[in-house]
């Protein structure tokens, strides 16, 4: 069932993601930068709340006069700054509801995923408690109706002695100090808001806190033209001797409030806290079944710290030498962060199928999936191909589009997961014509550094290169969604066209191979790797 339901979802975001992509790139696709969106229009609310406070007099009777007045006397600057600080918190809730569902279609909440999912619940709380507090501070007829409301919400607990939704029921019953505490509220909430922001990404390796310059600027004009275009404007002054009988609602913070009148406060309750356990255990409904992490295997480990370098999920650390051999640091792997995606294999520099003296052995290996077991299928998959006409390939991830084609296909947890010394081996040794990647989509990768990891790799920006012998007009990476299988198959028709035209490849004649051994050339440690 959830299956299901994530299927849906999934083919819901991608079919407005992937026009994204064609329209503004990966890189800007704001959709992949949804996380990052969020700190950014933080940093707005913050910025622009600190500017009005300035103009803000929290008095009982000047609180509404004070908004009014930069509203309207100051809207030049300080009225586009309440619009900003209203339509920035608003995308603030766009962006959290959108990560959460691209996150849970794209199954990125369970395994070793949890704890960002778990710590995202109470940013929820947090997020919707510092904006509903912000509507208080206007002392408007939306501030009369979400306080009258909140207040009912809390009398409902048994928090108060007294209950204090009749303070807002009659005149004379609030004084100055109430404003006092809207402001200490609305202040710290977004405190502890950001507190619980750094923890959500603590366990994620390399996190996306700013997005970048290009789509900042972009959102950044979109938010000024929106609040120049309609700005926010206050609702009429309180009246306490009268309920509110119409409002305009912010739908995206107060969409449970009209609620309170249909089912009453404790369904209201129960409904959220129902709500709120059941994302905070979704991680585990079901448990993930994981496969084994990956295993380091000393004899043909030196040290060189590769593997802590490209694992996404910093699984690996670099430890003191433990057996003798004469490097500074050996890899240690954290079965608990691990998730078995390959890229550490990948990144190995014993990572090469041109041994055949002994058993293919490297560094790190992944025992469900190991290298010679990868060698193996790749044999087999060339196998295959010798009644084909352009014998293609491929290397495709079992989360891309790549992965259900028929023939051919060698699939990999993650395509980083390739050496790029295994495509030198297949092209040299004349396995095939032609070597495809296929990938998951740029802005979605699955193990979020996949797709750029193995750019990089091809384009000889990061180790283990690509050697330059291997002919680029043989290797196409393709990258593409799970649901995308037919745009797979015409990038791949389309190389396979490349390829025929041609001319045949000379066999490389490569040295006899000789026994393995680690590398003898230490490589520089990152700092603070060692315990």
């Amino acid at each position: 069932m959830i299956g299901a339901i994530r299927s849906v979802l999934r083919r819901g975001i991608e079919w407005i993601e992937r026009p994204l992509d064609r329209l503004f790139g990966p890189a800007l696709n704001p959709i992949a930068q949804l996380g990052a969106l969020g700190f950014f229009f933080f940093w707005i609310v913050s910025v622009s709340g600190i500017y009005l406070f300035i103009f803000f007099d929290t008095g009982i009777e000047r609180a509404y006069e004070s908004v009014e007045n930069l509203t309207n006397n100051h809207w030049y600057h300080a009225g586009v700054m309440r619009s900003l600080h209203r339509y920035a918190s608003d995308l603030m809730v766009v962006m959290l509801v959108t990560h959460m569902l691209r996150e849970f279609a794209y199954d990125h909440y369970r395994g070793t995923r949890w704890f960002s999912w778990f710590t995202g619940v109470p940013i929820i709380w947090l997020l919707y408690t510092s904006g509903i507090t912000g509507y208080w501070l206007v002392w408007d007829k939306l501030a009369q109706y979400v306080a009258l409301v909140s207040s009912e919400l809390l009398d409902w607990l048994p928090i108060f002695g007294e209950p204090i939704a009749r303070n807002f029921v009659s005149t004379g019953t609030l004084t100055s100090r109430f404003f006092s505490l809207m402001v200490f509220m609305h202040v710290a909430v977004p405190l502890f808001l950001l507190f619980a922001m750094w923890i959500h990404i603590l366990h994620i390796s390399r996190p996306k806190m700013n997005p970048p310059r290009t789509l900042a600027v972009m959102s950044l004009i979109a938010l000024i033209a929106a609040s120049l275009w309609n700005p926010a404007v206050s609702q009429g002054h309180v009246d306490l001797a009268r309920v509110p009988a119409a409002v305009g609602l912010d739908w995206f913070f107060l969409p449970l409030y009209p609620l309170t009148d249909l089912w009453g406060n404790g369904a209201v309750w129960a409904f959220l806290g129902t709500f709120s356990l059941m994302l905070g255990l979704m991680p585990w409904l079901p448990p993930l079944r994981r496969a084994k992490a990956a295993e380091v295997d000393l004899a043909h480990c030196n040290g060189c710290a590769r593997c802590a370098e490209d694992c996404p999920y910093e699984a690996i650390r670099m430890v003191r030498r433990s057996d003798g051999l004469p490097f500074p640091t050996e890899a240690q792997v954290n079965p608990s962060l691990c998730v078995s995606c390959g890229i550490c294999v990948g990144s190995c520099p014993s990572s090469t199928p041109f041994r055949r003296s002994q058993e293919l052995k490297t560094g790190i290996d992944l025992p469900d999936y190991s290298l010679q077991r990868l060698r193996e299928l790749t044999v087999e998959a060339a196998g295959s191909l010798f009644q084909e006409k352009r014998r293609i390939l491929i290397f495709a991830c079992e989360h891309g589009g790549g992965a259900g084609h028929l023939t051919g296909v060698v699939p990999l947890p993650c395509v980083a997961m390739i050496p790029p010394s295994l495509i030198d081996f297949v092209l040299s040794k004349k396995l095939a014509d032609g070597v495809a990647v296929a990938g998951c989509a740029e802005s979605a990768c699955f193990n979020r550094l996949g797709v750029a990891w193995t750019e990089q790799r091809f384009a000889g920006e990061r180790d283990p290169y690509l050697r330059k012998r291997v002919p680029r007009n043989r290797l196409k990476t393709i990258w593409v969604s799970a649901l995308e299988t037919s745009r797979f198959e015409r990038e791949l028709a389309a190389f396979a066209e490349q390829v025929a035209a041609l001319p045949e490849a000379p066999l490389v004649q490569l040295p006899q191979p000789i026994a393995a051994s680690p590398s003898t050339e230490p490589r520089r440690v990152p700092e603070g790797t060692l315990p």
